[in-house]
C-alpha cells in the first residue's frame, strides 16, 4: 500500500480539479487518474464524483482519507520519534502507560522532577483505562504503567510497583451564587446527585469503603458514570453533581472558583501514585530507572497531597 496515494486525494479533495491537483502533486494528469483508481480499486469503492464540477469525495473517500491522514501522522510522528532517538547517546524511547486523570497534571510534573534528578529520558506516554495498561504491560507493548492505588495495596501478580507520588480523591462540586457548594450533605434524608467512576476505572473502587462507613451509599444517587476523571469534572463543572476526584486534577479548578470541596474533612480517600512494571521484560535503560527510583519509594519525586 503507497501511503502518499493519501496526499493524491486529500490535493483533489482542496482541489476539485485532477489537473490542478495533479500540479501540486508534480505529477501528470493521467499519473494521478492512475494513481486514485488504484486506490479505489484498493479500497474497493468509488472515492471520487467525476460527474460534477468541480470533482468532490463520495462518502467512502471522506472517510477513507480521514483514516488515512490519521495513520500518516502517526506513522509521520514515529518516523520523527526515532530520528531524535537516533541523535541521543541512548536511543531506546521508554513508553509509560497511565490513567488518563495521572496523564493529565501529574505526569507532566513527575515526568520533568525525573529527568532534572535522573538525567534526560526520551519517552512517550499512552493514556488508558487501566486494565488496557496492565495488559499492554504483561505484553511487553510497554515499558511501565502509572496508576493509583490505596496506601499499602499489593501489586497484580507478576507486577512489581514502587511508590512515585501522592494524591486524594476529595468530593468536589459547582458553587453556588453565595459561594457555597451547591449540593450540601446538611439534610440526612436528601440524596446527593452523584458523577461516579465507570466499571473500567478502579479507582472508583479505592472511593466504596469510604462510602460505606460514613452511610453515603445510600445519600447518592447515580445521575452519570465515566471512567475518564476529566469527564466526571467536567459535568462536576456545569453543576450536573458531586465527585470524588484528584486532587491533583482538580485544585486549579478550586483555586479558580469553578470547584469546591463539599462534604466532611475526612471524607477524603488518601491515594498512593504507583509505578509498575513487569520484571520480565525489562532493559538496561528501564532497569536503570527503576533502580534509581527504587530507593525514593518512602520519599517520591513529586507529591501532590
Amino acid at each position: 500500500m503507497d501511503t502518499t496515494l493519501f496526499r493524491d486525494l486529500e490535493r483533489l479533495r482542496q482541489t476539485g480539479n485532477f489537473s490542478q491537483a495533479a500540479a501540486l502533486g508534480n505529477l501528470s494528469q493521467p499519473a494521478l487518474s492512475r494513481r486514485i483508481k488504484s486506490l479505489e480499486a484498493w479500497v474497493g469503492a468509488l472515492l471520487v464524483d467525476r460527474s460534477r464540477q468541480p470533482v468532490q469525495l463520495t462518502e467512502a473517500g471522506t472517510r477513507i482519507l480521514e483514516a488515512g491522514l490519521q495513520a500518516l501522522t502517526r506513522i509521520e510522528h514515529e518516523r520523527s520519534q526515532i530520528r531524535a532517538a537516533m541523535a541521543l547517546p541512548d536511543k531506546y524511547v521508554v513508553t509509560f502507560a497511565t490513567q488518563h486523570s495521572i496523564g493529565w497534571r501529574f505526569y507532566p510534573a513527575w515526568l520533568q522532577s525525573l529527568e532534572t534528578a535522573y538525567g534526560p529520558v526520551l519517552s512517550r506516554l499512552r493514556a488508558d483505562d487501566l486494565p488496557n495498561c496492565l495488559r499492554d504491560l504483561k505484553r511487553g507493548d510497554v515499558d511501565y504503567v502509572i496508576a493509583y492505588a490505596g496506601p499499602g495495596a499489593s501489586d497484580a501478580p507478576d507486577v512489581e510497583g514502587i511508590v512515585i507520588g501522592h494524591d486524594r480523591l476529595i468530593p468536589v462540586c459547582k458553587p453556588d451564587g453565595d459561594g457555597a457548594p451547591l449540593f450540601r450533605f446538611d439534610a440526612a434524608d436528601v440524596q446527593m446527585p452523584f458523577l461516579r467512576f465507570g466499571a473500567a476505572a478502579p479507582i472508583g473502587a479505592l472511593l466504596e469503603p469510604m462510602l460505606a462507613k460514613h452511610g453515603l451509599t445510600s445519600r447518592l444517587h447515580t445521575v452519570y458514570e465515566n471512567s475518564m476523571a476529566g469527564a466526571l469534572r467536567i459535568r462536576a463543572r456545569a453543576g450536573d453533581g458531586v465527585a470524588w476526584l484528584p486532587s491533583s486534577l482538580v485544585s486549579p479548578d478550586i483555586e479558580a472558583g469553578h470547584l469546591m470541596c463539599t462534604g466532611a474533612q475526612d471524607w477524603q480517600v488518601p491515594l498512593e501514585i504507583r509505578l509498575l512494571r513487569n520484571p520480565e521484560r525489562t532493559n538496561r535503560m528501564t532497569r536503570s530507572i527503576w533502580s534509581f527510583l527504587a530507593p525514593r519509594d518512602a520519599a517520591p519525586l513529586v507529591t501532590t497531597d
